[in-house]
């Protein structure tokens, strides 16, 4: 009834919900404990990305966007970035939320503050020129809002070469030369 608490069984008891039946909650669920999956988002790209910017850029198709249901919400991000360098050269790899660096070193001087860094030495002639490193990024966020947000991943070179996503350093066209994939998703963790 509107306006009245109903209590359905005592401490202790197992409510059961038969088998195709259908909980509608128009309302607000509380009471459940935190730590609960509110919504997951997630793309993946399967095409290539290339950028010689010396200044973080968006990886074009590696972005995504969730509006939290509460500003108490974290997200969790899981990221597979797939990398390719050419040699002599270092690919430096950052997860943002909207403009806001996130998982980067502290403050160095010159050194760059990046989530990840690939470097392919000149000297490994069966290293990262010829196949790729894949970056995996973990990380737990607290936007504390409730606007959609965007979490993102940015390429910055060391020097003016060409960075590679989903495709090695020296992407000639051989079968020893590979095509790979990458991906980020977001989940809401609800407090």
């Amino acid at each position: 009834k509107s306006g009245t608490d109903l209590e359905i069984g005592s401490s202790g008891d197992t409510i059961t919900i038969p088998s195709g039946a259908t909980i509608t909650n128009s309302g607000t669920a509380s009471g459940f404990g935190g730590g609960k999956i509110g919504q997951v988002v997630s793309t993946t790209k399967t095409d290539t990305f290339t950028s010689n910017s010396q200044t973080y850029a968006d990886v074009t198709g590696m972005s995504v966007a969730i509006t939290p249901a509460a500003t108490s919400s974290q997200i969790l991000v899981f990221a597979k970035v797939s990398c390719g360098q050419p040699s002599g050269n270092g690919l430096n790899v950052q997860l943002v939320r909207d403009s806001t660096a996130l998982l980067v070193g502290d403050a160095a001087g010159s050194r760059t503050r990046s989530s990840s860094n690939v470097y392919a030495h000149a000297d490994i002639s069966a290293g990262p020129i010829y196949g790729t490193i894949e970056v995996p990024i973990l990380y737990l966020d607290s936007p504390s809002t409730t606007s959609s947000t965007t979490y993102k991943i940015q390429f910055k070179q060391d020097e003016d070469l060409t960075g590679a996503l989903n495709a090695t350093g020296n992407d000639s066209d051989n079968s020893a030369r590979a095509r790979t994939a990458s991906t980020i998703t977001v989940m809401e963790v609800l407090a």
